[in-house]
């Protein structure tokens, strides 16, 4: 049986169709890219229209439906950004208040670590004072990495809001690489002690949202109820609020409920197969002002394989000769 992260292929097979007609003049016109993850549906299950040992069949653009805003936008591209051989930059992001139970896991965060594709570099970042706080440095060495690795030293609420941390994170990205993918993982009980428990329209959240899409982060989240009580008060809210950013960025939301997981081995395997399956969707559509979160909608007509994209995405000035 074939492994399911060789099965995607897409790549430079796209083949785009006819481009939607635009009223708009060029000035009106913007550009975006989004980092979605293609998969199959069923394990190991080649898509239809790829015999056993053959290559699978290529995606159309016809297959690819988007809308930006509610209105048809023209995909440009679709490239491979697969590992091993697109590189990636990786950083846990573990909140402060995770108490010393977090411990049970180093075991496998330090093999997910070491598995992380060959042309990956990582770091090992704390949520504490509003801050992303690294203990060791975004770097290609796996040693180095797991040396910042250490059991959480805050109380109940020092990471502060940890959407605070999370946007810290984004404007403070420790590299210029714009060509690496970005991709973090935060481990945290997603609540916001300085809003109401379940606040869809958190100031502070929405300002991680939208500094996570201007730096290009995908985000990822594990539910840890850590100290504080947070399971049985508020554990639902900070869920749905770590979603809401997992979501708009194209990422997952990991956890076992109310409950701590008892191992986060199934999520570290998900996210590696994630990592070997993902390309950047480029499009061009409408432009409505000064460059800004924008609402993205992303329909893939091809049985057996499902997309992941991010819920928005950021669209910038297009110049005529760029369309």
């Amino acid at each position: 049986m074939k492994n399911p992260g060789t099965l995607l292929w897409v790549a430079a097979l796209i083949l785009l169709g006819p481009a939607p007609t635009f009223a708009q003049s060029a000035s009106e016109m913007g550009k975006g890219q989004a980092l979605v993850t293609l998969l199959p549906k069923a394990s190991g299950q080649l898509p239809v229209g790829a015999a056993a040992g053959d290559q699978p069949a290529p995606i159309m653009g016809k297959d690819l439906v988007i809308q930006v805003n509610g209105k048809e936008a023209r995909v440009t591209g679709l490239l491979p950004r697969r590992s091993p051989d697109s590189s990636l930059e990786f950083v846990l992001l573990i909140d402060s208040s995770a108490g010393g139970g977090i411990g049970s896991q180093f075991q496998e965060i330090q093999q997910f670590i070491r598995r992380l594709p060959p042309n990956s570099k990582a770091a090992i970042a704390y949520m504490h004072n509003g801050s992303a706080v690294f203990a060791s440095p975004l770097s290609a060495d796996r040693d180095q990495v797991l040396r910042g690795l250490h059991l959480p030293v805050g109380s109940a609420g020092s990471s502060a809001s940890p959407y605070f941390c999370l946007s810290d994170l984004a404007k403070h990205w420790p590299s210029t690489d714009r060509e690496a993918r970005r991709e973090v993982v935060m481990i945290s009980n997603g609540i916001d002690p300085y809003d109401r428990p379940l606040d869809y329209d958190d100031a502070y959240l929405q300002t991680a949202v939208n500094d996570s899409l201007r730096s290009g982060l995908v985000v990822y989240s594990i539910y840890w109820h850590g100290l504080g009580g947070a399971r049985s008060r508020f554990g639902n809210a900070g869920q749905s609020l770590m979603n809401i950013v997992t979501e708009a960025t194209g990422g997952v939301s990991y956890g076992s409920g109310l409950s701590n997981p008892i191992s986060f081995q199934p999520f570290f395997d998900d996210l590696l197969l994630r990592f070997r399956n993902q390309f950047q969707l480029e499009f061009v559509g409408d432009l409505r002002g000064k460059p800004h979160p924008e609402e993205l909608k992303l329909k893939l007509n091809a049985q057996g394989i499902e997309v992941s994209s991010p819920h928005q995405v950021m669209i910038y000035p297009v110049t005529g000769e760029q369309m």
